[in-house]
């Protein structure tokens, strides 16, 4: 009987050791088959960025698996979301959010996912410091617990753009550094540039939505307080800026992302505009396209320049994330520290800043840094040889990330909607206000304070 026993414990010893070299062959074999980074995007930015990466690094020795699916008809969150709780082979090691949706993933809902930077390696607060980034993208990067678990690449905080030809027939000058002083600092001064632009035939802004951004990203509180809804009294003032815009004159009452708003950017519309409100991608990506011409004196092409703004504020940008389940968090930290916190002139945001991510002659963009920026050109063609970058890195500095939420998006367009019917004489200010809290606790179940 002893005998037997002592056979049965050595046999379970044998098949124990048997197992576990079995195992280890079987992991060591796994570690043998394809090494690959899975990227989740809503645009072809960031994947495209990583095959840079690769040609700057020859021994990273990964294959980059990308999907990208628009935002449009929402089609992005919820199939990233899926792929975030699944397990399988293609689930997200680095994801993407923009921001009218990115606290969900920092401080929301979905902010289980996000692995915080620290912990993928980087030594955060030294990077953050020596690279200067801009205060707004940490703050909207930083979860519940204090940990930074995203951050951008571009730089969004915004500026005036304005009319060169404008301002010297209405002030004498175009100099960024006097326009300044007429439009601000405060809505004040900005109004009587209304009044003074006007005064010689001008509108200051194309419709209500140029004021909005900068409305929205100032106010000192934002859409939920303590769980409740709650009206910033600057953000019920738009109320009364969109009125007395419309009143007045002051603009030409379109409605942003319309061929209207677009046609004001090339002098197709009887009243010329003076400005717009944002960031360095609303210059590049839309006015330059929309101006009417590709090289100085064509349209309206050359004839901007940037100036500090009345508020401090930024509209839009891209948050690069990791996933908390990754088995390569040390790649992926590689990474993401490249894209977003290297200041270095192999870093992602050099080339991006200076337009030399694909060779000579890109796209100048401003980025999430600051000492980046201060060593780039900026200089663009479109602003008449103006330096960009000595209004734009103030601007992202003057920017703040508390008044965010993740339904920002949806309130936003409830309350836009409920002040253009107001502007437009079908409701009372009182009605528009008590519909909009109505939309918010009919369609996200979140009642007023």
């Amino acid at each position: 009987m002893k005998r037997s026993l002592r056979g049965m414990v050595l046999g379970m010893l044998i098949l124990g050791i048997s197992l576990s070299l079995f195992a280890a062959g079987t992991k060591e074999s796994a570690q043998e088959g394809p090494k690959v980074i899975n990227v989740w995007s809503f645009t072809d930015e960031v994947p495209k960025m990583l095959e840079r990466y690769k040609e700057l690094y020859p021994d990273f020795d990964y294959e980059i698996k990308s999907t990208i699916i628009a935002t449009t008809d929402g089609a992005y969150q919820p199939a990233l979301d899926q792929a975030l709780m699944s397990d399988s082979s293609n689930a997200p090691d680095i994801f993407c959010a923009e921001s009218a949706f990115v606290l969900k993933y920092t401080q929301g809902d979905a902010s289980s996912f996000a692995a915080s930077y620290k912990d993928l390696g980087m030594d955060v607060d030294k990077l953050l410091k020596t690279a200067d980034i801009a205060p707004y993208t940490v703050e909207i990067g930083t979860n519940t617990k204090g940990e930074l678990v995203g951050l951008g690449y571009q730089a969004t905080g915004g500026a005036f753009i304005y009319r060169r030809s404008i301002a010297k027939k209405v002030w004498g000058t175009d100099d960024p550094a006097v326009i300044k002083t007429k439009i601000g600092p405060g809505w004040d001064k900005f109004y009587k540039a209304a009044s003074d632009l006007k005064a010689k035939g001008f509108g200051i802004v194309s419709g209500d939505g140029d004021i909005w951004h900068a409305i929205e990203g100032s106010s000192e509180k934002g859409w939920i307080v303590d769980g409740k809804l709650y009206i910033d009294p600057d953000r019920e003032a738009f109320l009364d800026q969109a009125m007395m815009l419309k009143k007045n004159g002051y603009h030409n009452d379109t409605r942003d992302w319309t061929d209207a708003w677009f046609a004001d950017m090339k002098d197709a519309n009887p009243q010329k505009i003076f400005g717009f409100f944002g960031p360095a991608w609303l210059i590049n990506y839309v006015m330059a396209g929309n101006s009417g011409g590709s090289a100085p004196g064509e349209g309206t092409y050359g004839d901007w320049a940037v100036a500090e703004p009345p508020v401090g504020f930024f509209w839009g940008g891209t948050w690069v994330l990791a996933n908390t389940s990754s088995k390569n968090k040390s790649v992926v930290g590689d990474i993401i520290e490249w894209i977003t916190l290297d200041s270095s002139k192999t870093g992602l945001q050099y080339y991006w800043a200076n337009g030399t991510l694909n060779g000579p002659g890109g796209t100048k963009d401003t980025v999430a840094s600051g000492t980046v920026m201060k060593m780039s050109d900026g200089k663009l063609p479109f602003l008449g040889g103006q330096n960009m970058f000595d209004v734009f890195v103030p601007a992202g500095a003057f920017a703040t990330g508390k008044n965010k939420h993740q339904y920002d998006e949806t309130i936003n367009l409830y309350w836009r909607d409920q002040v253009r019917q107001y502007t437009q004489g079908n409701k009372t200010r009182a009605q528009a206000i008590s519909d909009f809290k109505q939309d918010v606790l009919d369609n996200l179940d979140i009642a007023s304070l």
